[in-house]
């Protein structure tokens, strides 16, 4: 098949579809709300009800904020599942569906963060959905327009931006994995479950 023949994106969209509905989502199933907010570590950035968070920075329209600072620390601090879902919902997802593909807008500050697992999970598919539509919706055509001024590098297409947002999510749910998968080793209750 000639470069020229192919349908870039589908291609692109596969990128991500295939990973999510082979590798990512299953391992998310039946994420409890002890794993969503467990922390390995002292001190680790959450997302949590208003008014209880230490960090310097604590953002957020509803119940629970997410923590922040700014200057980042150095080193980064750690990050719970509850916070890494609450940056891939917002941070990647949800301000990126409403600068391109007409969303509600979304920013950390002004978003309703889950109080839940189950809700966070609710809220990622949602964003996933639209991303995915907004996605389909450019065509091969769209794909090589200038991302323009809502974004860092505003000459390079939309096809870089959607590559950047899928290595986005494969990295940061994989990470979420890795933190299920160290739960489930740590806590005696759960040593031995499979999943």
């Amino acid at each position: 098949m000639d470069a020229d023949e192919l349908d870039w994106n589908r291609t692109l969209r596969e990128q991500w579809e295939v990973h999510w509905n082979h590798q990512l989502r299953a391992r998310l199933d039946s994420l409890t709300d002890d794993e969503y907010f467990w922390s390995p570590v002292p001190d680790a950035w959450s997302v949590r009800p208003r008014g209880s968070s230490t960090a310097p920075v604590q953002v957020g329209a509803g119940d629970f904020t997410i923590d922040f600072a700014f200057p980042q620390p150095v080193p980064a601090a750690f990050t719970t599942i509850a916070w890494r879902l609450g940056h891939v919902i917002v941070g990647v997802l949800a301000a990126r569906n409403a600068a391109h593909f007409g969303a509600p807008t979304a920013s950390y500050e002004t978003w309703e963060y889950a109080g839940s697992a189950a809700t966070a999970l609710d809220q990622l598919e949602t964003q996933l959905d639209v991303w995915l539509a907004g996605v389909r919706s450019l065509g091969d055509a769209g794909l090589r327009v200038p991302i323009g001024e809502k974004e860092p590098f505003p000459d390079a297409p939309m096809a870089d931006l959607v590559l950047h947002i899928h290595r986005e999510l494969i990295h940061h749910l994989s990470e979420v994995c890795l933190l299920r998968d160290l739960y489930l080793h740590t806590k005696p209750a759960t040593n031995g479950a499979t999943r």
